[in-house]
């Protein structure tokens, strides 16, 4: 019973959706004798622009092109297109970034599949590199200083302002500018979109900073320096698998070392978790999955000890594993409600169990409320980490090799193939994590 619990909780796609993004191009009036072209994402759309259109520079923009492509969600199960944009503009304490990298993250699968309201229509990503292109006008020469023009950077997909009753505290997780503007509106936080459509000049909402387009503003509170050594690609995971992951395994988890840690759904996240939680000293760290590949890559990742929810029940096991206690941790890295229950039950007494995987709306996850109060069970939300202090530390795990960013990224896609990468992640064929690169 409880394989076929944990099977449908994560090895089936929700209500039988069918995802087949194919692309389109958004084109100006200068080529709108050119037809769109509607062609499945993946093949080649190079073509789409005619050779030897050239872009204008923007008076005062230090040569930057007028226009740009970046992909959009429409509406629920419609397909993801990729359309012609103005070149965006940042504000006071913004910075303008020529994207390189896009991590391809379930979060936005969920927004793209009706799962979790947003703002539409909307570029989604949020988890890039970039290179520093312009700063916002009147921007403090403190942030110029340390994001000068031609920096290479990282932007994490919480984007703090640094002035709410929360950041002033150093809780960039919980601002109140992010959760106010971004996430309830799809806007920065004067309100306002920095992305319009080329040809109509219609607002367009930011998912984080819609960072799945060529350029995209970025408030600098989020941003910290990459390092030379590292590379544009694989980085981009740095600002949501990882920095997910790191937030909750060092405040909501706060891991020592000899800690046992069970993580449940291995994907980009689940799997930053495993090496976190090898870099933080945990002891038996064991991974939970349906699928072997993932399974077995997990072991590369730190896991000691690996589990097929699909042929064994995972609770019995950890217990097992632990000796009859269970973990100290246990970490939920899908957003079922099934697998929430899973995570609280393979806790030991007093043991902590940690939500970081996002549900559909109105899911609802149960706990035994007599063993919460009896036993001492804590069970806690993690939505991310504090860009300011935990990004720069985490650039640095990377950079020393402790976290292993090769082996995190399993596959690269080119930007015509956006669709096409969010098509692989519904279909649970991405192992780890996938970037899209963006030149």
């Amino acid at each position: 019973m409880a394989s076929a619990i944990v099977r449908n909780a994560i090895g089936k796609n929700t209500r039988g959706f069918s995802f087949k993004l194919p692309t389109s191009w958004c084109m100006s009036k200068l080529l709108s004798r050119h037809s769109a072209i509607d062609k499945p994402v993946g093949e080649d759309v190079t073509h789409k622009v005619p050779k030897g259109v050239s872009f204008h520079s923007i008076g005062g923009g230090g040569g930057l092109p007028s226009y740009m492509r970046a992909a959009v969600f429409w509406e629920p199960n419609k397909p993801l297109t990729i359309e012609e944009f103005r070149i965006p503009r940042p504000k006071t304490g913004e910075i303008l970034i020529r994207t390189k990298g896009c991590g391809v993250c379930h979060s936005d699968l969920h927004v793209m599949k009706g799962e979790i309201p947003f703002s539409s229509p909307c570029v989604v990503g949020h988890e890039i590199t970039g290179e520093v292109v312009e700063h916002g006008p009147l921007t403090d020469s403190k942030t110029i200083e340390r994001l000068p023009i031609g920096s290479r950077v990282v932007g994490a997909f919480i984007m703090p302002c640094g002035n709410c009753s929360f950041c002033s505290k150093g809780h960039d997780d919980l601002c109140e500018a992010f959760f106010a503007y971004n996430r309830a509106k799809g806007t920065l936080y004067d309100g306002e979109t920095r992305l319009f459509l080329r040809d109509n000049g219609k607002p367009v909402f930011m998912y984080s900073m819609g960072g799945l387009a060529e350029y995209c503003v970025v408030p600098a509170n989020a941003l910290s320096v990459l390092p030379d050594s590292l590379p544009y690609t694989e980085s981009a995971i740095l600002g949501c698998a990882v920095f997910t992951a790191y937030g909750a395994m060092a405040h909501a988890a706060e891991v020592r070392p000899g800690d046992s840690v069970a993580v449940i759904g291995v994907g980009g996240v689940g799997s930053s978790c495993l090496q976190i939680a090898r870099a933080f000293g945990a002891s038996d760290i064991i991974a939970v999955d349906v699928q072997d590949e993932k399974l077995q890559k997990a072991k590369t990742f730190g896991a000691t000890h690996i589990v097929n929810a699909a042929q064994e029940d995972p609770i019995e096991k950890i217990i097992e594993i632990t000796g009859g206690k269970g973990v100290d941790i246990a970490v939920e890295a899908l957003g079922r409600p099934q697998t929430f229950s899973q995570c609280t039950q393979s806790v030991k007494d007093g043991g902590k169990a940690v939500m970081i995987g996002l549900a559909q709306s109105g899911a609802v996850g149960e706990v035994d409320i007599n063993r919460l109060v009896r036993r001492k069970i804590k069970v806690i939300g993690s939505y991310g980490g504090r860009a300011r202090q935990d990004l720069p530390k985490i650039i640095r795990l990377a950079e020393t090799g402790v976290f292993n960013l090769t082996q995190a990224v399993s596959r690269k896609y080119n930007f015509e193939e956006a669709g096409k990468a969010y098509q692989d992640l519904n279909q649970g064929s991405i192992v780890s994590r996938a970037v899209i690169e963006i030149k």
